[in-house]
């Protein structure tokens, strides 16, 4: 589902459009998960399931957003309804109103009859003035009691239109709720099977993760972006994806990419990437800025402690080297570059970060 599916859905929507509510989504879930983990140690299949990592991510952002603008449209529609039943209360009030008349009218002509003497001297000509009183007031309330029969006749289809219109738009509010929740709910479920399967994958590849039957959460690409909650450093290891280089880890999207790129890098060299160091804690961070000053960044500046950087050796380390020059042509494709600044001051060939706008596979 994208935004514009989500946006499409209208306030006071038919009956029938919940019946369709989550077809795409299902047909995409059954699409994702389908031969989702091929064999052990595949860089296409784990290739593809990132980029479908990335739509599920993107769908979910654009379904969060079309939510948001759904909510401010219910908050609109409210504000109409309480409106219209308001205008349904003043309606009532005057109806109640124009009734008064006709009951006190007829109240009066029950206390005063016009009897048939009364009828018979005026036809006679000889009624005494309180018969032609009388006679008038009674002229006066069948003309007033029609124009109020006709004034409540219309105020009662008033009245009837405005109570449909609100019950209208409390359904129409109520489907289209219905419908954006069990969209965003197959959405959340493709986006699990997902996860699941990449994880899968991961493992597959030689990474050492727990719990992978609920898709650690470390290695959730679509929680990527957690990390930054989170200052320079002090990213919890819970946040965080093991590389397949033991004993260090990266932020779920700068991991995944790597592993793709150790893939890549086997097969042109027969070995997987040598790996120094990765993330860095605030702790680690601060030991080798004093132990290396002029080497290393000051401590909660290094993009080390985001996650998104790794320094590495077998080759890489020396400059325009083989396994350097391969790195630097063909790591942009999975996110990886080669800094300005590490070119320069201070010079660290060995020093590589991700970049996910630069991440052309996914």
């Amino acid at each position: 589902m994208t935004m514009a599916s989500l946006a499409s859905v209208p306030v006071a929507g038919q009956a029938q459009a919940a019946e369709q509510v989550g077809q795409p989504a299902e047909r995409a879930v059954a699409q994702a998960t389908s031969g989702a983990v091929a064999e052990t140690g595949d860089p296409k299949n784990l290739t593809e399931l990132r980029k479908e990592a990335q739509r599920s991510a993107q769908e979910l952002e654009d379904a969060t957003r079309a939510l948001e603008k759904r909510r401010a449209e219910f908050a609109a529609a409210e504000k109409e309804l309480k409106e219209k039943l308001r205008a349904l209360e003043v309606a009532e009030r005057q109806l109640a109103q124009v009734r008064q008349p006709v009951s006190r009218l007829a109240e009066m002509l029950y206390q005063q009859p016009v009897g048939a003497d009364g009828a018979a001297s005026f036809m006679a000509g000889d009624s005494d003035s309180d018969t032609l009183r009388a006679l008038a007031m009674v002229n006066h309330m069948v003309t007033i009691r029609q124009h109020a029969v006709e004034e409540t006749s219309t105020l009662t289809l008033h009245t009837q239109r405005l109570a449909a219109e609100a019950q209208e738009m409390r359904a129409g509010n109520l489907l289209a709720e219905a419908q954006m929740a069990a969209e965003i709910d197959l959405l959340r479920k493709k986006s699990d099977k997902v996860v699941k399967s990449l994880t899968q994958a991961l493992v597959k590849l030689g990474i050492k993760i727990d719990k992978v039957e609920k898709a650690a959460l470390g290695c959730n690409p679509l929680r990527a972006a957690t990390a930054n909650d989170y200052p320079n450093g002090l990213i919890p290891r819970t946040m965080l994806c093991p590389l397949q280089q033991k004993g260090f880890s990266l932020r779920a999207d700068a991991a995944i990419a790597f592993v793709s790129l150790n893939e890549a890098y086997r097969r042109q060299f027969g070995r997987p990437i040598c790996v120094t160091d990765a993330y860095r804690s605030l702790a680690e961070q601060q030991s080798i800025y004093y132990r290396r000053p002029g080497f290393a960044a000051v401590p909660g500046k290094s993009n080390h402690g985001l996650g998104l950087a790794v320094d590495l050796c077998g080759g890489v380390e020396r400059f325009r080297s083989a396994e350097f020059n391969w790195l630097e042509k063909y790591g942009k494709k999975y996110g990886w570059y080669h800094p300005d600044w590490a070119y320069r001051s201070p010079f660290e060939p060995w020093h590589w970060e991700y970049d996910p706008k630069i991440d052309s596979v996914v």
